[in-house]
Order: C-alpha cells, then sequence, then structure tokens
C-alpha cells in the first residue's frame, strides 16, 4: 500500500455518505494531503441502504440552510464529477391525518416561508390531484414542497468521493483503522491495516475526522471521544414494477408512519415505527459490508396494513424486496457534528438519524468551514457535538433511548414534547420532595426537572396539544405566584464550573465580556464571546474568594462552555471544575420573598447588606448555604445554592415556613414565561454563537474599556459599523394565539425574520415572542413606527413591539 502517506493534514475514518462529503469539501477549499480511510467499500455500511429522501425544511433556520445546500450541491454534482447521482426534484408531499398534525403542517409551512424554502399548503383534494394513487377519506390537509427531491445515495456519495480526489484527496477503501496515538489533548497520528492482512501503517496527522457512522460510537471510544448513538433495525419494502407508474412527488403520511417514493416504476414504502428495534448491542459484526438483517415482516406489518388501506394498488403489487438494514440514531435525534470536547482536533459527523443523504452536503461543508477557520461559520448548536452529556455514551442509556428516537422522526413534533425513555438518570437532590408535591417532570441533558405542578385529582402528566395543554392553568397560577407573592423552584440543575487559581481574575477578564475586577460576593452576568462578538456562552459569574469564582451556565451547555474555557486557558495558572452536582439550588422569587428567608435565617437580607447581585453566605435552617440575590423571573429574590447533603433539609425548612404565606411551588415553564414577559434572552434560541452581542441587546455586559478579552474587536467595531439587526419583544394583541418559536416576523406586510423564542405572558395578557428585525441605517424610533404582525400557522396576528422590557422595563421589582 504504497499509495498511502505517512502523512496527513486530515484523516477522515468512514466512507459512507458523509465522509465523502468531509472530504469533498476540505479539498474543494484547498486542504491537499487529505486522506479518507474506509474500512470496507464505500457506501458499504449504511449509505448504500438509503431511501434517499432530500427534504430541505428542518426544525431551525440553520439546519434548513444546510439541508437547502445540499439539494442544491446534488444538482450539479453529475456535471462537476460525471457520475450519476440520480437527483431529481420532483416534490415532496406531506399528508395530515388529524387536525393536530394539520396544525403542525401549517406551522411548518409558516416557518418555511420565513427561512426562503418555497411550500404550499394543500387540501385534500389538492394532496389527491398531486398524488392520485392515495385514499384521502381522512386526510384533513397537507404541504407541498415543490423544490424537495430523491437521488440514488451510494452514486451520490461515490460522486463526492471522486470530487473529493480530483481536488487532490486520496480516497483508500480495505483499511481499517486499528488505533491512534495520542499525546495529552491531540491525536498525533493512526494506525491501519489492510482488509486482508498483507499491509499496515501509521499515517501522522494534524486532524481526525470521525465519520464511522454506526461504528463511530466505537471509533469515539478509540479517539478518546463520548460519540453517542446506536444503530436501530430500519425497514422497508419495494413492490413489484407496476404498470403505468410515473414519476410521482414523495410522500410521507407520518400519521401512519410510512414514507412512500416512486423508484423506476416501484413503490418504495419504509417505516419509522414507534417502537424500534435497537441492533448491536454487543458490537457490530467486523465482516459487515452491504448486510442485511434478518426480516421481521411481524414488526413490519402494522405499517403495510395501513399502507395498503392509504394506497390500495399495494394490494396487488407483489412485493419484490423486504429489506431490513441497520441506521445509526442519537439520543436526541439530532446529528452530531463539530471538535469533540475532550480532544483539541478530533472532529465528528456521525449519527445521521436516518436524514443522512438531505444532510451530508451541508453537514460536510460546515465542518470544514469550521475546520478552516478555527471557528462554527454560523449556528450550528442543534447538532453540536458538545450539546452531549458524558453520560449518554452510556451503552444501556443508548439501548433504551434508541426505541423511541427513530419514531420520533414522525411522531406528532408538539411543543414541549418529552421524550418517555431512557428517563431517570440525573436527578437533582429536591427531586423526590418535588415528586411528593405533584411535579411533573421533564428531561434536559438528561436532568430530571419539574416543569409544572399538577392540582390534587389532576392526571400529573403531559397531554400533548398545539392549542392550551393540560397544564397551561397550573404554570399560569405559578406565574402569578411569583409575580404577586412568592414562588419556589429547583435550579439544581444549571451548571456550576468552578475557576480557581491564582490567575483566575485575568483569566476571566480574558475569557469573559465582563468586568471581574470586583469584590469578593459580587454577582457579574456577562457573556463569553467568539472573535465575531457572537456569543459563545450565557452566564453568571459570581466572585467568592480572590482566587475562585462560580460560573453558572444551562444545563445544557455546561459542557460546551467548560470546553471553551479549557481552549482558551493558554497558559494562566487556574482549574476549571464541574461541581454541579455537589450543590442543590432552589431559586426563592417574588415580593415576599425576602419575608420568607427572614423567618427561616438569621441573616440580613436588606437592601444595605445584600444588594441585588451580591451573595453572601447563610445560616438556614440548622444548615449553611449561599444566597445569591439575582433573578431569571424579574422579581425579588435570591437563589439559594446549599451543598447536596444538607439541600433536603433546606427545601423543609423553606417549605414549611412558607405554608401559612401561601408559598407556591413553581417548575421550569413558570421561569420561561416570566423571563419572556422581561425580555430576558434565552441562550440557544435568542442568543447563539452568530448573533452579535450588541444586537441582541446585551452591551450593557460587556465592558470595552477592559483591555484584551475575546471578542473586543469585534463589539468596538459593531459600535462603529451600527446595528444591522435588533433583538424585539413582540406581545400579540390577541390574547388567543400562542407562539412557541420560528414563526414568521412581518413588517408592514413584509416577512423580516422569524421568532426565536415564545410563550405567553400571563401578566401581560398574551403570548410573547422575541426575534430579531432588520434595522440597517434605521433609528430606534423608525424600527418602533412600522406595524408588526406574526404569522400563527397561516393567519396573521398584530403584535406590539418593544426594545425595552414590557415588563417593569425600570427593573425595579428586582432591587425593591
Amino acid at each position: 500500500m504504497a499509495d498511502l502517506p505517512t502523512h496527513a493534514r486530515v484523516v477522515i475514518i468512514g466512507g459512507g455518505v458523509i465522509g465523502c462529503s468531509v472530504a469533498y469539501h476540505l479539498a474543494k477549499q484547498g486542504w491537499t494531503d487529505v486522506v479518507l480511510l474506509e474500512r470496507k467499500q464505500l457506501t458499504s455500511g449504511t449509505t448504500w441502504h438509503a431511501a434517499g429522501l432530500i427534504a430541505q425544511l428542518r426544525a431551525t433556520a440553520n439546519m434548513t440552510k444546510l439541508a437547502k445546500y445540499s439539494q442544491e450541491l446534488y444538482g450539479n454534482l453529475e456535471a462537476e464529477t460525471g457520475v450519476a447521482t440520480g437527483f431529481k426534484r420532483c416534490g415532496s408531499i406531506t399528508a395530515a391525518l388529524t387536525d393536530e398534525r394539520l396544525e403542525e403542517l401549517h406551522r411548518q409551512a409558516a416557518m418555511a416561508r420565513a427561512f426562503g424554502v418555497e411550500v404550499e399548503e394543500i387540501s385534500p383534494a389538492e394532496v389527491k390531484a398531486k398524488y392520485e394513487h392515495l385514499n384521502i377519506n381522512d386526510v384533513t390537509g397537507g404541504v407541498f414542497l415543490p423544490l424537495d427531491g430523491q437521488g440514488d445515495p451510494a452514486n451520490i456519495a461515490l460522486a463526492l468521493a471522486k470530487g473529493a480526489r480530483q481536488n487532490g484527496a486520496v480516497v483508500k477503501e480495505r483499511t481499517k483503522v486499528t488505533g491512534v496515538a495520542r499525546q495529552g489533548r491531540r491525536v498525533t497520528g493512526v494506525d491501519w491495516i489492510s482488509d486482508d492482512g498483507t499491509a499496515q501503517g501509521h499515517i501522522t496527522c494534524d486532524h481526525v475526522v470521525n465519520c464511522a457512522g454506526m461504528w463511530g460510537h466505537e471509533v469515539g471510544h478509540m479517539t478518546g471521544t463520548n460519540v453517542p448513538l446506536h444503530a436501530c433495525e430500519h425497514f422497508y419494502i419495494v413492490t413489484e414494477a407496476i404498470s403505468g407508474l410515473t414519476q410521482m412527488p414523495v410522500l410521507r403520511v407520518p400519521d401512519e408512519c410510512a414514507y412512500y417514493k416512486e423508484d423506476a416504476g416501484k413503490i418504495l414504502l419504509g417505516a419509522f415505527e414507534p417502537n424500534s428495534k435497537p441492533w448491536a448491542m454487543d458490537g457490530i459484526p467486523d465482516t459487515f459490508e452491504f448486510d442485511q438483517l434478518p426480516e421481521d415482516f411481524d414488526h413490519f406489518e402494522p405499517i403495510l396494513e395501513a399502507a395498503v388501506n392509504r394506497m390500495p394498488m399495494l394490494a396487488e403489487a407483489g412485493i419484490h424486496t423486504f429489506f431490513n438494514g441497520p441506521e445509526s440514531f442519537t439520543p436526541d435525534d439530532a446529528y452530531h457534528l463539530g471538535l469533540a470536547p475532550e480532544m483539541d482536533n478530533v472532529w465528528v459527523a456521525a449519527g445521521f438519524n436516518s436524514i443522512g443523504i438531505q444532510s451530508a452536503g451541508g453537514a460536510g461543508m460546515a465542518l470544514a468551514q469550521w475546520m478552516q477557520d478555527g471557528e462554527k461559520p454560523f449556528d450550528l448548536g442543534d447538532v453540536d457535538i458538545s450539546r452531549m452529556q458524558p453520560f449518554q455514551g452510556n451503552k444501556t442509556y443508548l439501548f433504551e433511548r434508541s426505541k423511541e428516537t427513530l419514531g420520533l422522526l414522525y411522531a406528532d413534533h408538539f411543543p414541549f414534547r418529552q421524550k418517555a425513555t431512557a428517563r431517570g438518570v440525573r436527578r437533582t437532590p429536591f427531586h423526590h420532595h418535588l415528586k411528593d408535591q405533584g411535579a411533573v417532570f421533564g428531561e434536559l441533558a438528561g436532568w430530571e426537572r419539574a416543569n409544572w405542578f399538577a392540582n390534587a385529582g389532576q392526571n400529573a402528566e403531559y397531554e400533548y396539544t398545539w392549542g392550551r395543554a393540560n397544564w397551561f392553568d397550573n404554570s399560569a397560577a405559578e406565574h402569578r405566584a411569583v409575580r404577586e407573592n412568592v414562588g419556589m423552584y429547583d435550579m439544581s440543575s444549571f451548571g456550576k464550573i468552578r475557576v480557581e487559581g491564582p490567575d483566575a481574575e485575568a483569566f476571566m477578564n480574558h475569557v469573559g465580556g465582563g468586568d471581574y475586577t470586583v469584590p469578593n460576593g459580587k454577582i457579574v452576568y456577562t457573556q463569553f464571546l467568539n472573535s465575531r462578538g457572537g456569543i459563545e456562552a450565557d452566564v453568571t459569574v459570581t466572585r467568592l474568594t480572590e482566587t475562585s469564582y462560580l460560573v453558572v451556565t444551562p444545563a445544557a451547555t455546561r459542557l460546551a462552555d467548560q470546553t471553551w474555557m479549557e481552549r482558551h486557558r493558554g497558559n494562566f495558572n487556574v482549574v476549571i471544575t464541574d461541581v454541579t452536582a455537589g450543590e442543590g439550588v432552589l431559586a426563592v422569587m417574588g415580593p415576599k420573598s425576602r419575608e420568607l428567608l427572614q423567618r427561616v435565617s438569621p441573616a440580613d437580607f436588606t437592601n444595605d447588606t445584600n444588594p441585588f447581585g451580591t451573595a453572601q453566605e447563610i445560616e438556614i435552617g440548622m444548615g449553611l448555604a449561599r444566597a445569591h440575590r439575582v433573578t431569571y423571573v424579574g422579581e425579588l429574590g435570591w437563589e439559594i445554592y446549599v451543598s447536596s447533603d444538607m439541600a433536603g433539609h433546606v427545601f423543609e425548612t423553606l417549605h414549611a415556613a412558607g405554608q401559612d404565606m401561601g408559598l407556591t411551588l413553581c417548575g421550569m415553564h413558570m421561569m420561561d414565561s416570566c423571563r419572556i414577559e422581561k425580555g430576558f434572552r434565552h441562550f440557544g434560541h435568542d442568543i447563539t454563537a452568530e448573533d452579535h452581542v450588541l444586537e441582541a441587546g446585551l452591551g450593557f455586559a460587556v465592558k470595552t474599556t477592559k483591555p484584551e478579552f475575546i471578542g473586543r474587536d469585534a463589539v468596538l467595531a459593531k459600535k462603529e459599523a451600527g446595528l444591522e439587526n435588533r433583538m424585539v419583544q413582540f406581545r400579540l394583541t390577541d390574547p388567543e394565539p400562542l407562539l412557541y418559536h420560528n414563526e414568521p416576523i412581518l413588517r408592514d406586510g413584509e416577512i423580516v425574520g422569524y421568532l426565536s423564542s415564545g410563550n405567553y405572558g400571563h401578566t401581560l395578557g398574551g403570548a410573547m415572542g422575541m426575534g430579531y428585525v432588520p434595522c440597517k441605517g434605521e433609528s430606534v424610533a423608525e424600527v418602533l413606527a412600522s406595524s408588526y404582525e406574526v404569522d400563527v400557522a397561516g393567519t396573521r396576528v398584530k403584535a406590539d413591539v418593544s426594545l425595552r422590557p414590557m415588563y417593569d422595563p425600570k427593573g425595579e421589582r428586582a432591587k425593591a
């Protein structure tokens, strides 16, 4: 194997469509020494048996941007490489069988328009006109995307591989990576062996990319990284040729878990069944290549039965092929992309949840740009590998969760829908106390979090809908308690990271935009910025001592935020430690919160001793705690940090003391509805890596008077150039419609953007939203002078707008 080099700038492990796309895009942008190693033959894992559906519309703007890029790339790839990709823009139809599904489709169609995707809402008759073979007896409507398509998965991959080779990449089949050499947080090279065992060698390299698909978890272990995914059996049938059958749009009937594709005069019927079959719990056989799994007709039969009713001609058509092949699924149904948090030169593009063909082009482009520039080209938070928690690599967890995630692709995507499997892994110290009081839990990053509290006799579980949910009034009552009296909720799941050492102050001033040269006990709300002034983290930092700080992060981004700090530690003499599990946190919020705390603690909670933005050590009940006077709900209140061993005692003490005051236990839904009234930003929705801190309206948290910190130049440049977008708060004037996020914003009748987050404002009496509005060259007055509407499932609803918080604009209540 003399044709393999001994050094490469990057070694890509895995020759499916994803690995070929990464190789293609790196080579296209001028990386000459790119090596792709495939253990068997290109496409022989999952790619070869993919259905090849290519849809543009995804759940967020950037994921849609990547899917649209894939579709455009495949349209041009054949001309570039001479390899036929079978790409056809035949359009796609999604048909609804219920009113709830139709609302979902109409909301998706509105979102598609905001994202620049061509889409039509169609009636049952129009569904029939576009797909004559369909039984539409119970169809309630649908959507049609004319530019969606289908392609030949294996040939798309081979075209990408050829394009990579044409631009200087080495693509080597039958060459398995058997191990890696590591030095600290870097891989220095990979060991390989030929499939027949006759040759082996070592390639030193600057980067490794794990594109190993369903082997990604195993290759992750080899490279010292956590890549949570699990293979599941995926079924489809192909009929015998059907006389007169011509090109049809791709059809999805998600209420029957089914998709249909016309292919060479035959129909391919595939399934995303609600209870899937995880595969290869004990590992994937070493010989696996273009393999099929055993048929399981009993498992597929319910899907087929419904399909024969839906498309009666299937009853006459013989089955030519019954296919069962493995595909990999991740714990949250989003793929893994980016720089692995455990290493500084190991990248991941794996776990594509059966949408690998439509995602591969965009994912390869985004990863190649990220590798080239050293930072994300735009917000990729949905798929960034650093969102995965270490425990999510646990095989038993993956086995249990993967039973559900395959089916979730076609399940109703209700707002606030919770995963049903692999629950209860991470519990806060207050879990059982809250459960005993009627808490209904949701899950985030594995944490069980009390989202709302059921009343006596009420069904204490979610009943999903696009309308007012069964917990809407419960959350409204919790909201009112915090606004008018006193509420208590569990914030223990939020990330807590200690930064300690002689250089702690200098390090914090380098990595964060705020000023951390403050007295002990002072709390600083701040952002970590990238070189473009985009927001990498939204955190609260408390100075504990001369040499230590506590950084509090959202629960879902603790690992990402800690990794950001580690990667920018440089020569600063600091130690960065995750201490999340060490302390429970109870938020005590509302006008009577001071009164409640004074009942259980001899400490002084007045403004003179404990003003807003300061923390103090306190006695509470018979225990000790730290009281942080901050708020995410916009009211007078404290976050009480207590070591996990005393957490139960402190909860019982506060709960008992508040009974005659009307203390209300509250959940995360209340917190979100209160924060959106107050205009507080939510990281991952309202503020991301591509949102400039000044355009987000958070310039007050960035101190450009201090010298060098990451992003300072970009902040100064934006001040000089002026804002191109502004974060605006919206309130619908009609109190009935509900907002979730991604609803289009219309300014003077034209779509100008979409809501980054939404919830109901129980105090302000209407649904609330946040979103960016383009404003280049405009004054604040000009932005506010326009007429605004929000498109809710196809209906335009008038909205009031503000750049200041609509609730308590001066922030007087929190400082009372």
